[in-house]
């Protein structure tokens, strides 16, 4: 699922305490010859709010099943987000679909400035201070997928510097 991403660390959900959010529940109806048949498709993101983080689609005809599938799916799904403190290592844009989002580290005390599917994944990854801005899209299924994209992106100040092959100190200072 993550292998267009060079730096991406895929985690066992054994031994995690992981929450799970509920981002959005749609019905979908599909009309036959005997009425109408309902279904439902729950997003889900699962996270243990120190840098894992997991999203995953269930499909079912209750909406109780469909999200227990989604978390099951998400927990298949789980990466390592690197983390500076409790904010993001550098600002990063994301897209998927028709969705694009721009997520940007804040100072300490900001808080968390996001809004729906993307407030879901920052929190569940444990950004307590960030800023980002949704554009385009506001599917919930794209936007998560958007926000994962750029997460995904993001390199700490260490894998930077062994990428480069210079030290740390050269990484800031030019």
């Amino acid at each position: 699922m993550y292998q267009n991403y060079k730096n991406v660390e895929t985690v066992k959900p054994g031994g995690l305490e992981l929450k799970d959010r509920l981002v959005g529940v749609q019905r979908v109806t599909k009309v036959t010859k005997g009425g109408r048949a309902f279904g439902f498709s729950a997003i889900v993101v699962v996270g243990d709010e120190n840098g894992v983080v997991g999203h995953g689609l269930g499909k079912s005809k209750e909406v109780a099943t469909a999200i227990a599938k989604a978390i099951e799916d998400a927990k298949k799904n789980l990466v390592r987000i690197p983390l500076t403190k409790a904010t993001l290592p550098h600002e990063q844009k994301g897209k998927f679909g028709g969705a694009r989002v721009f997520i940007k580290p804040a100072s300490h005390g900001t808080g968390v400035i996001a809004g729906g599917a993307v407030r879901a994944v920052l929190e569940a990854v444990g950004v307590q201070d960030v800023l980002s801005k949704s554009q385009g899209s506001s599917n919930p299924h794209n936007v998560v997928k958007a926000t994962f994209d750029a997460l995904l992106q993001l390199r700490s100040a260490d894998t930077v510097a062994k990428q480069r092959g210079v030290s740390l100190e050269k990484v800031f200072k030019g």
